[in-house]
């Protein structure tokens, strides 16, 4: 049997991260033999999950890990639009990635495999650490708290990502369950 692929993209954030490795290595057991999925960090994405101490999880639950040296590099976005991957799922995606791709900048292998993506009608799922105006609280490696002001500006750039056709943003890592069961 021909496992259907998902490429799972991780930026440089620290956010829901360990809850969203949670959430990913769950969905993998319980779709394991029907599904791949290939890790995709950012070189950001490869530092933070370096520093939560989940670089051996990725290995060991995916296999497939690939860290980005340029934005063609791995060629995420040619296999996007060869149709290789049911959909492109980024989470968590930073501010800094969500304010790119809410205003077209595809100059990262994330960024660019997403707007390819976008373009040849594959759907992309994120998850932007900065989804609400306000504080958000998130954990750090140590288990310490931390809490964080989300500003005006990057709450309008995951709106302005909400309405881009092609792409759908969620808030919670527990919500991918619900994209998994809906498209595969």
């Amino acid at each position: 049997m021909v496992k259907r692929r998902v490429a799972w993209g991780i930026t440089g954030s620290g956010d829901k991260l360990r809850e969203t490795f949670d959430v990913m290595k769950e969905i993998r057991g319980a779709y394991e033999d029907e599904l791949g999925v290939e890790v995709f960090l950012s070189r950001a994405g490869e530092q933070v999950a370096k520093y939560y101490k989940l670089m051996d999880g990725l290995r060991e639950a995916f296999g497939r890990v690939w860290v980005e040296r340029d934005a063609n590099a791995p060629f995420l976005a040619g296999r996007l639009q060869l149709g290789e991957f049911e959909f492109l799922l980024i989470a968590p995606a930073t501010s800094n990635t969500v304010a790119k791709l809410s205003h077209g900048i595809s100059d990262t292998m994330l960024t660019n495999g997403a707007i390819q993506a976008l373009k040849a009608s594959v759907p992309v799922y994120i998850m932007p650490t900065d989804y609400h105006e306000g504080t958000t609280v998130t954990r750090l490696p140590n288990g310490r708290e931390l809490r964080l002001r989300v500003r005006k500006e990057d709450a309008e750039n995951t709106r302005k990502l909400m309405a881009m056709e092609g792409v759908h943003a969620f808030e919670r890592p527990e919500e991918i369950k619900d994209i998994f069961s809906g498209c595969l």
